[in-house]
C-alpha cells in the first residue's frame, strides 16, 4: 500500500443537511500538478468508518468516474435503493 500524506484535506461527500457520523466517503487529493496532462496527481479515497482503510487512484482516472456519475452512467446500481 504506498504511503498516505499525513497532510491531507479530506472533504466528505455528504449532503448538506446530514448529521451524525455517517458512514460518509471522504476524498483528498495529494500534491502535483496536473498542468503537464498525464492526470498522474493522486487521488485519496476512505469511509469515515474504516479511516485507515485508504483506496488510491489518479486524477485522471477520478475524473473519468465523476463525469460518469454526472452523465447517469451508474444510476443502475442506485434503482431499488
Amino acid at each position: 500500500m504506498p504511503d498516505i500524506p499525513p497532510n491531507l484535506t479530506w472533504e466528505r461527500a455528504a449532503p448538506p443537511d446530514a448529521t451524525g457520523p455517517g458512514p460518509w466517503i471522504e476524498i483528498a487529493f495529494g500534491e502535483g500538478d496536473d498542468g503537464d496532462g498525464d492526470g498522474d496527481t493522486p487521488v485519496y479515497i476512505r469511509e469515515t468508518s474504516a479511516p485507515d482503510n485508504v483506496v488510491t487512484t489518479n486524477r485522471r482516472k477520478w475524473d473519468a468516474f465523476v463525469l460518469g456519475v454526472q452523465a447517469g452512467e451508474f444510476d443502475h446500481f442506485v434503482e431499488d435503493a
